[in-house]
């Protein structure tokens, strides 16, 4: 038998990886997962549309030497088998070289560490020409124009790496400049999202700061923790002795939510789009919006969120892809998972069938009540609610008429139209819940009857238990005081 060494032809190879899928944000993002790898702890983006476009990614980590960036440069310097730091976000080895390439056609990295300045590069243009692998080596005298080399100098420690020839970007483009500017936005959307773990800081872990042309980048929680509700604790789930964890929140109800938290969410898309799981690796979002066919997009569930957290120890079993964008849970995984999003889906429905009250308590009375027939569901009207039976009790003689008006109701409730207000996420306006218009409320039920100690503390102690009252329980409270005061 003969073995035959045949190496990639690097001209090919470099030019077919550059169509491997990535965006300008993806490919950004892939470089960033190089720099907290490296440690660091601030991370400039700098970019320049005109004469010369480039875009700079410079951080402050512990920098390469020259044999580590020579080695970092070479395609597949790593197996995705091997066995890494727990906080590595690499897996191939490719990142840096494939995400860089396929934006740009020349890739430059300067690094500071010990003191010692190593720099590489690959030029495309060049391999075209050599037909070979032919990395530069640049030396030390040859980087003082370099953008960025003033802040690396200053850090005294960490690396950057300088994109130019955009020649994608560039072709079909009216202006390069205004292009290049658009597609930062998106960049900076997508690392606040991304990253936004990192940006905010987490108890345990170095908070990590990031600015785009000066201005820092600005966390996305999508999970609007500060007002959202966690339904179950942390589950843990083990894997070859790996730990997974996954954690169900539910967002407000949209009445419920600022213009800015809208904004965070992506708007109304964003925020049907953006349903089901968030995985996390190492702290870094990978994918998200996706139930992983376990359950359909519904609007329903929109406001259903999971945050799965995954270790780099277990990225063969979960599929991951180069470019960090797929991921898929194994059997074992799914399993556990069906169970949360069984939890989360019913907690999802409740939201929006009660105005996004979490309903726990058995004892509270409702106005609309849901009843379920053979021929399908229907809302009707509590008869027992305090206002519905002070109206029945003042009309007593003519309680069929009050019955018809409140069958008028519920037959003609317009239950389609509200449907698709709630699809397009309109904002329902209500009458506000308010300490005043709950008392005022309340003092009109109680002024129609006849009154009595006795009587009015029943009255209040039944009040209590339906809506609006069981919402505003010190309006309750505020009327005790005031009338039995009186009464006395």
């Amino acid at each position: 038998m003969q073995e035959i060494d045949l190496p990639p032809y690097a001209p090919v190879l470099m030019e077919s990886t550059r169509a491997l899928g990535y965006s300008l944000e993806s490919a950004v993002a892939d470089l960033l997962d190089n720099s907290i790898s490296a440690g660091a702890t601030e991370i400039k983006i700098e970019f320049w549309p005109l004469d010369d476009p480039y875009l700079i990614i410079v951080d402050n980590g512990r920098g390469m030497s020259s044999d580590e960036i020579t080695r970092a440069m070479q395609y597949g310097s790593q197996s995705p088998l091997d066995v890494r730091d727990t906080s590595d976000m690499g897996r191939f080895g490719l990142g840096l070289k494939t995400a860089s390439l396929s934006q740009c056609r020349s890739l430059t990295v300067i690094s500071l560490h010990k003191g010692v300045y190593s720099i590489r590069k690959w030029d495309l243009d060049v391999i075209k020409e050599s037909q070979r692998w032919t990395l530069l080596a640049l030396d030390e005298n040859e980087i003082d124009s370099c953008p960025g080399i003033d802040v690396l100098r200053d850090y005294g420690t960490g690396t950057i790496a300088v994109w130019k020839k955009f020649d994608r970007m560039s072709a079909g483009a009216v202006s390069f400049a205004d292009a290049f500017s658009r597609k930062i936005d998106d960049v900076r959307q997508h690392v606040s999202l991304v990253f936004h773990r990192y940006l905010a800081g987490e108890s345990g872990h170095k908070r990590v700061t990031m600015y785009i042309n000066g201005s820092p980048v600005i966390p996305i929680d999508p999970f609007l923790e500060r007002k959202s509700e966690q339904l179950m604790d942390v589950e843990p789930i083990i894997i070859n002795g790996s730990r997974i964890t996954a954690i169900p929140y539910i967002l407000p109800h949209v009445s419920r939510l600022t213009r800015e938290d809208m904004q965070i969410l992506g708007g109304e898309p964003g925020l049907r789009r953006n349903q089901g799981f968030y995985v996390y690796r190492n702290r870094r979002l990978l994918v998200w919006g996706t139930w992983f066919r376990l359950l359909r997009q519904d609007e329903l569930y929109k406001l259903a969120r999971v945050r799965i957290d995954i270790p780099n120890s277990l990225d063969d079993m979960w599929n991951l892809d180069i470019r960090k964008s797929t991921a898929v849970p194994p059997e074992v995984v799914r399993r556990n998972l069906i169970r949360i999003v069984d939890k989360i889906a019913q907690g999802s429905k409740r939201t929006y069938t009660f105005r996004g009250r979490k309903e726990t308590r058995d004892d509270v009375g409702h106005t609309w009540e849901r009843h379920k027939t053979r021929e399908g569901i229907r809302y009707l009207i509590n008869r027992d609610h305090p206002i519905v039976d002070t109206v029945a009790r003042m009309m007593e003689t003519e309680s069929k008429e009050v019955d018809a008006m409140l069958k008028l109701i519920e037959e003609t409730l317009p239950l389609n139209a509200m449907y698709v207000d709630m699809v397009e996420d309109e904002h329902f306006l209500t009458n506000p819940t308010s300490v005043e218009s709950v008392r005022d409320l309340a003092l009109k039920v109680l002024g129609s009857l006849e009154q009595d100690e006795e009587f009015l503390e029943k009255r209040l102690s039944w009040m209590e238990k339906y809506e609006p009252f069981s919402l505003v329980p010190e309006a309750i409270d505020q009327i005790r005081k005031e009338v039995l005061r009186d009464e006395q």
